[in-house]
């Protein structure tokens, strides 16, 4: 199925399920199909829109990238969906979802899973322009380096992944790490005056064994967005979207 965006942009989703509609964001190397669990999951409960954000997989793209268009997209999404739908968000999918609700979109319960923020006191490059011109130059490899890197993969683990299959998913979307990066914004610090806006209910989620860096990212949104409820799921880390069963308890009670 597609709807199209605002700028004529066509953007591709799977739909599942019944009841009340949850559209579901994924983060950097993510298209549909690494949220299609999730989907399946909540799918006895809930409508679930699985979409491929604009430059993945069956979605167009715009000659110039900026991450309203993404919220615009969004906001085609929820037309589809009736004029109003909760909204789950992963990683970088998860800065994108608190925007669009802080740019006011019909949102009815935000969830956002680990947006990568950095705290105050860290200081974290900004690799948007290296990674431009590592893409410009053709070197998808280094382009995913520099951003897994910044993530905070130790170097000795990226040389490991670029012997594995995963590899050649994530050079095949190093294209679409520039929106990434800028979604998240200079340093992956939040944008604290859009995030007060949010005047929705909102839940953020870090896991129990992710790095601290990322459990410390989602106690910075949680305090940043009025009335935010924050909880921690145990056991589970930033690839919870591998184990989607264990996400539905709290989604399914927080969302119905």
């Amino acid at each position: 199925m597609n709807v199209t965006s605002a700028d004529g942009t066509t953007i591709a989703f799977d739909q599942r399920g019944s009841g009340s509609p949850v559209i579901l964001v994924g983060g950097a190397f993510n298209d549909r199909t690494t949220v299609a669990g999730l989907a399946e999951v909540l799918a006895a409960d809930f409508t679930t829109i699985a979409y491929d954000r604009r430059g993945r997989g069956d979605s167009g793209d715009a000659p110039e990238y900026a991450f309203e268009r993404e919220i615009e997209d969004i906001a085609a999404l929820i037309a589809h969906a009736g004029g109003s739908a909760s909204v789950f968000g992963h990683s970088s999918g998860a800065v994108l979802a608190l925007e669009a609700a802080a740019a006011g979109l019909p949102i009815d319960k935000l969830v956002a899973y680990e947006p990568p923020y950095a705290t105050a006191e860290e200081a974290r490059g900004d690799v948007l322009e290296k990674v431009r011109a590592q893409l410009a130059a053709g070197d998808r490899d280094g382009a995913v380096a520099t951003f897994l890197m910044i993530a905070g993969t130790p170097a000795e683990m990226v040389e490991g992944m670029k012997q594995a299959p995963v590899w050649g998913w994530f050079t095949g979307l190093a294209h679409t790490l520039p929106y990434d990066l800028t979604i998240c914004g200079p340093g992956a610090h939040p944008r604290t005056e859009n995030l007060a806006k949010i005047a929705i209910p909102a839940l953020v989620i870090g896991g129990g064994a992710s790095p601290e860096a990322l459990q410390a990212g989602a106690r910075v949104a949680a305090s940043a967005v009025p009335g935010a409820r924050h909880e921690t799921l145990a056991g589970q880390d930033h690839g919870v979207l591998q184990f989607p069963e264990t996400l539905k308890d709290l989604l399914t009670g927080f969302l119905k």
